[in-house]
């Protein structure tokens, strides 16, 4: 028999009664029913019930154990009597009674629990998460990961992707985040940059004569903690083709990722074709341009019913400036005072003055307004709003003013304020659909100058016609977005592959042709020996495992992550470096200023 196991413990069923097992794992907790003692024996794959009984000769070493101790087991498989068969289980039917127990690694006193799963400080978790990643729910989710990730490489070479690795040692890239910088000890005062992204490389890839190149991609990107994305690193599946235009992209990736999704739903439903909806349309309808499609509630503009109204607040936005709009929040089943107080409340919160509202309710055959705005508009126009947006009674409907450039994003929270309140959203289902014709350039309010809204490689709609034309705020870009339930797990574009196109593109932000070549010198100069059309995107594996097991966060599918301070608590990184690692590399580290 092996030194440590003939079986794992999960493997051993109601026809193994009678065989002879060893079995070794964690002690996952430790059950004294009257002297006799009840071990749950957990390993990577499941857990198996260990008797010791007194009259076994391994129950003086059961009294001694813990929980977390590592210990083999020696015994014999019997069968459960009926009423203490576990169904959830799939070793249920069967118990071991142990002959023999060998400790082959006791545990201190734990830092944390592991049985049980309760909630604990997530420092004390990450800086012991050799222990976090034991407890049964993590630890499936990193399993899970794999498994999602497998299942990734496997599709992507059924429809003729191949796998190539580009470097992670490379240059400064602008990917919108600040670079991790690396300095050279060979080339003194010189750094190289982990990657935010392969972006240069897959296309030189293409421009190279390779297609329909894809990788599991580590990135990197020193920014601020954000909710819906780690510190430091994070990976992507990255992919790029040639010769395709921006339909060819979406119609290949669409099944591959909706298979991905259906594989690992657990029965959930899948949006089964994605809609395609403009990225301006996104904003007016749902504020958002990673909307959520399990909320109903669509936005609607509904400024003539207020434009010369008896509500002078909206009435003076509308006439005072040409580009006011009032857009509304439909609320089906919202039409209580109470719940449009709660949300007025809510909005004085945000920053905002508030957030007018009507609420319609029967009397007698009639379904009449109510509300401080219902009041001021009148029936006509109340009935008219209602009409329009299909409420009824016991519903209500919220109202915002104003440039919707400077109220969009917070309409598109209070629409979903409203869904969440009002439990509107079908949380049992992955709702995904992709996000199209984004701008290509966007205004910077800081510095005063026109700006890349996104991808600076991407193809402009048009061409150079449209670069060389009077605006370049109103081009929209060859690029897109895949979004699932409000979440963005992927962004991509057609590339521009023409140099006097990328030149005259990054002019207009104010970088001339000497920048692009000494910035993005091997991209620019392949592309003066004939690259082809090419487009690709990129898919956040992180967020897609989050969405797809149910995780609350990130760190819940990352194995070791690091914290909101990005630190890293287990390795304790990052850390100081040593003086002869300094001198190495002709550095020198100058202390922060203290505070007065």
């Amino acid at each position: 028999m092996h030194r440590y196991r003939s079986h794992t413990c999960a493997a051993l069923r109601k026809s193994d009664v009678g065989a002879t097992v060893r079995l070794s794992g964690w002690v996952h907790r430790v059950r004294d029913h009257g002297g006799v003692l009840f071990i749950d024996l957990r390993d990577h794959y499941g857990v198996t019930q260990v008797v010791a009984d007194p009259d076994s000769s391994a129950f003086k070493d059961a009294e001694k154990v813990r929980g977390e101790w590592v210990i083999r087991i020696d015994g014999r498989v019997k069968a459960r009597t009926e009423e203490t068969v576990n169904a959830k289980m799939p070793t249920g039917e069967i118990e071991i009674y142990a002959d023999e127990i060998e400790v082959l690694s006791a545990a201190r006193e734990l830092p944390l629990p592991v049985f049980g799963e309760p909630d604990y400080p997530e420092d004390v978790r990450l800086r012991y998460r050799f222990l976090d990643l034991r407890r049964e729910t993590l630890h499936r989710n990193i399993v899970q990961r794999s498994k999602i990730i497998a299942a990734m490489r496997r599709r992507m070479a059924d429809v003729g992707f191949t796998e190539f690795s580009t470097p992670i040692l490379t240059a400064s890239s602008p990917e919108g985040a600040r670079d991790f910088l690396v300095p050279s000890r060979i080339h003194q005062g010189k750094f190289y940059a982990l990657p935010q992204a392969p972006q240069q490389y897959k296309q030189l890839i293409m421009a190279s004569g390779f297609d329909r190149y894809f990788q599991i991609a580590p990135c990197f990107r020193d920014e601020d903690p954000r909710a819906d994305r780690l510190p430091g690193e994070f990976y992507q599946l990255d992919l790029e083709m040639s010769f395709v235009e921006q339909d060819d992209v979406l119609s290949t990736m669409e099944p591959v990722l909706r298979g991905v999704f259906e594989e690992f739903a657990d029965g959930k439903p899948v949006t089964e074709v994605f809609p395609r909806i403009p990225y301006a349309e996104a904003i007016r309808k749902y504020g958002s341009d990673k909307p959520d499609l399990r909320n109903p509630i669509v936005m609607e503009a509904v400024s003539d019913h207020f434009r010369d109204s008896g509500f002078k607040v909206f009435a003076n936005i509308l006439a005072n400036d040409p580009k006011a709009e009032v857009w509304a929040i439909p609320a089906k089943t919202g039409g209580s005072r109470a719940f449009c107080d709660r949300m007025n409340s809510w909005a004085q919160g945000e920053g905002q003055p508030g957030l007018g509202y009507i609420f319609w309710r029967k009397e007698g055959e009639e379904i009449t307004g109510a509300g401080p705005l219902a009041k001021n508009i009148g029936a006509e126009r109340t009935e008219a709003i209602r009409s329009q947006l299909g409420l009824d009674d016991g519903d209500a409907c919220f109202f915002v003013a104003g440039d919707p450039a400077k109220f969009y994003d917070f309409a598109g929270d209070a629409r979903v304020r409203v869904g969440e309140e009002l439990n509107l959203i079908d949380r049992d289902r992955f709702a995904l659909c992709w996000v199209v014709d984004f701008p290509f350039y966007e205004w910077d309010e800081d510095n005063k100058k026109v700006d890349f809204a996104h991808n600076p490689f991407s193809m402009p709609q048009g061409g150079m016609e449209v670069l060389e034309g009077d605006d370049p705020l109103s081009i929209k870009a060859y690029q897109y977005d895949m979004v699932c339930n409000g979440f963005e797990i992927a962004s991509g574009g057609i590339r521009n592959h023409i140099p006097e196109l990328m030149v005259k593109a990054f002019g207009l932000v104010g970088l001339d042709a000497s920048v692009v070549e000494e910035r993005f010198g091997g991209l620019y100069r392949a592309f003066q020996y004939g690259a082809p059309p090419h487009g690709g995107m990129a898919a956040g594996i992180d967020r897609i495992i989050m969405l797809l097991v149910g995780a609350k966060n990130l760190r819940e599918v990352t194995m070791f992550p690091m914290n909101q301070q990005a630190q890293d608590l287990l390795m304790s990184a990052p850390s100081e470096a040593m003086p002869n690692q300094l001198l190495e590399l002709g550095l020198r580290v100058i202390p922060p200023k203290k505070d007065d």
